[in-house]
């Protein structure tokens, strides 16, 4: 599954993110931070404002920054693992994913393990993206609903519709090759992340202006059960977790920069670039929605109508929103496409299912992109199943907890400083393994915290 061959046609002809050698690597810390704000902040940003009403002044921001400083930590360690010389045989291996990263470093049975983990965050990622794609799309009918027939009228539509639309977009877009291909869809999903996120902190302080105070307390929403304001934290927690998950395309990325300076040290670089801002956005989207709205604030920011006017331009950020969304999913499916078709190819290289039947260009920004039946068919097959199962679970802050939950601790935390052990040879009991065991047990209470709420919140949803 990890294995490489050479391949000596052009570029488009490649399997996914093989030989890197053969191509022209051409990133740089701008097109590195591209593809992050891209793949970072997308679906989370929007529910922040919720995750800081159930927490508060001091709960929520305290939470945010320390998630970001988690995934700060694990960025760093993560960048040093592209290049590994193996102590027991004296190879060296490049990794070009986290996934085998994970393989080479720690071997057979963590990689399987990690495998299932790294499937299970790629897929429930495209799942959140078709979620939040389709209640942007109604909601930008719904807005011009409530403007035409005032805020109190019936404008209720159903999700599944736009979740089919998303779908039929992204098995044409899923058609490109690889992620060295996706650069101009990251730039144009960073810029619609950076737009709708100013949306809505302008949205947020023009409403804390003209209502003339600000809203919210110190411990957050208040409940008469407590143990609902237990799951109802567990659940915040899980939503500003689930919005700092990049670690399983950070060696993807980083395998796209060129050299020198080293692809490791402009990765740090970028990652530094990355957090602050993803963190600086994060705190304040959260904090003006909060401000706006206190207790209310709904769990989505643009699309629970807590703004109803200028409906033009609550309009135009959901719109934005969805092109994020384009890209966006494109960027971790473009991983998991990686994986399998890699796997396809070294396990059948005389395949038929790898010989071209035809060219698609996408867009006038791209190069036409030769289409073979096995990524016609398996991309097609996985953006259908997708939009299946977020038809099944339509549920945006429960979802997007439940996903945090699962994937926070094994993939953010564990693995990468496992590695690093491995890596760096930490003689364990020393004081860097001490200080890195009580971090890791840590944030796995936390994130078993999170998973409790989370299924709480999902079983009440689905079946209450």
């Amino acid at each position: 599954m990890f294995g490489r061959r050479n391949y000596n046609d052009d570029e488009d002809e490649q399997p996914p993110l093989l030989q890197t050698s053969n191509l022209v690597l051409t990133g740089t810390v701008w097109t590195a931070l591209a593809h992050f704000i891209a793949g970072v902040i997308g679906s989370g940003v929007l529910s922040l404002a919720w995750s800081m009403a159930q927490l508060g002044w001091i709960g929520g921001p305290f939470c945010v920054v320390l998630i970001a400083f988690f995934a700060l930590v694990s960025a760093f360690l993560i960048s040093n693992f592209q290049i590994y010389s193996n102590p027991n045989n004296g190879t060296t291996t490049t990794n070009h994913s986290y996934l085998q990263a994970v393989h080479t470093i720690l071997g057979y049975k963590n990689g399987i393990v990690c495998g299932c983990l790294v499937f299970f965050s790629l897929f429930k990622t495209g799942v959140v993206y078709v979620i939040t794609s389709a209640i942007c799309m109604r909601a930008i009918r719904q807005s011009n609903c409530y403007h035409e027939e005032g805020h109190e009228a019936a404008c209720e539509y159903e999700n599944v519709y736009y979740m089919l639309m998303f779908g039929l977009v992204q098995i044409v877009v899923s058609q490109i090759p690889n992620i060295f291909h996706t650069k101009w869809l990251s730039i144009i999903a960073a810029i619609m992340s950076f737009t709708y996120s100013l949306i809505g902190v302008g949205l947020g302080l023009a409403q804390v202006i003209g209502q003339g105070e600000i809203k919210g307390n110190i411990s957050g929403i208040s409940t008469k059960n407590p143990t609902q304001k237990l799951w109802l934290v567990a659940e915040a927690i899980g939503d500003i977790a689930f919005s700092f998950t990049f670690s399983l395309i950070l060696l993807e990325i980083q395998s796209t920069l060129k050299s020198p300076p080293s692809q490791k040290e402009t990765m740090k670089k970028t990652s530094g670039i990355a957090v602050f801002i993803t963190a600086s956005f994060y705190l304040l989207c959260g904090a003006s929605g909060y401000a706006a709205f206190g207790d209310s604030a709904p769990g989505n920011l643009l699309t629970g109508f807590g703004f109803y006017e200028p409906y033009w331009l609550v309009d135009f950020g959901n719109a934005c929103i969805v092109l994020h969304l384009v890209g966006g999913y494109q960027i971790y499916s473009q991983t998991l496409f990686a994986i399998v078709e890699r796997w396809y190819v070294e396990k059948f290289p005389e395949s038929v299912l790898t010989v071209d039947i035809t060219s698609l260009k996408v867009s006038s920004l791209s190069p036409a992109f030769r289409v073979n039946p096995l990524r016609l068919c398996f991309r097609t097959a996985y953006v259908v199943l997708t939009i299946a199962v977020a038809m099944l679970f339509p549920y945006f802050n429960e979802v997007l907890a439940f996903a945090g939950s699962i994937i926070f601790w094994p993939l953010t935390i564990y693995f990468p400083v496992e590695m690093y052990f491995v890596h760096k040879k930490i003689v364990p009991w020393s004081s860097k393994w001490v200080v890195l065991r009580i971090y890791s047990t840590f944030c796995l209470t936390v994130s078993v915290f999170i998973l409790i709420g989370s299924l709480h919140g999902l079983i009440a949803k689905r079946f209450g």
